[in-house]
């Protein structure tokens, strides 16, 4: 349904505060890197709580995490085998293995796969929709959850009903039962929608396996 995608802010050195927890082994393990700045070859990190500290390409921020790259645009931390990367306005919570968290939904009378979300704390009910590239609010629903959308970034998607203008934002949370996921980029249509849909900015983030009339979403970071 929604077709375009905003690019991501680029800007060398400037200063954030990112967190995305770490898979853990052990005790040794990085459990929270944040991101706090941005240089050619350098991040500035904050590990486990630990006061900032500027850190090299190739330093090891514990016994299996590692700072892999650095650039002007994006960090890339690199921990038990898997890689990560931070984009400038973006923030990643990742959840271990063994605490894969997953939701099942059932079809509803239409043949659509409905879930009762809470949206920035705010109660939703969310269709899926896999042809959204975003996860997709009704003006109204936006409004109610305090959001001062017009001052995202304005945009243009297709939908069913012909190019409508959009606004560009990025949402805190996201739980549906158990699972969280952070800091999603959403869109929001004045006029048009009035079922908020869960695109595919968050379903991305999950393994989807449809058997009959249910769907397991699981958690995959």
């Amino acid at each position: 349904m929604i077709a375009s995608k905003p690019s991501p802010l680029r800007s060398a050195g400037t200063l954030l505060c990112l967190l995305m927890p770490m898979a853990t082994t052990g005790t040794a393990a990085a459990s929270e890197v944040g991101l706090v700045g941005l240089f050619p070859g350098k991040a500035i990190l904050v590990v486990d709580g630990a006061a900032p500290k500027a850190y090299a390409v190739g330093s090891m921020l514990s016994a299996d995490t590692k700072l892999l790259a650095a650039d002007r645009d994006s960090a890339t931390i690199t921990s038990n085998g898997k890689s990560y990367q931070l984009q400038i306005g973006q923030s990643e919570h990742r959840a271990t293995a063994s605490a894969r968290t997953s939701v099942i939904l059932q079809q509803n009378e239409h043949g659509h796969f409905i879930a009762a979300a809470t949206v920035n704390g705010v109660a939703l009910t969310m269709m899926v929709d896999t042809g959204a590239s975003f996860v997709t609010l009704p003006a109204a629903d936006a409004k109610r959850m305090g959001i001062n959308y017009r001052s995202g970034k304005r945009s243009y998607s297709n939908t069913a009903n012909g190019v409508v203008g959009t606004y560009m934002i990025k949402l805190d949370s996201i739980k549906i039962a158990d699972m969280e996921l952070h800091q999603i980029d959403a869109a929001v249509i004045e006029t048009g929608l009035t079922t908020p849909l869960l695109g595919m900015s968050l379903l991305n983030r999950l393994d989807m396996r449809r058997e009959g009339e249910q769907m397991t979403l699981t958690k995959r970071f």
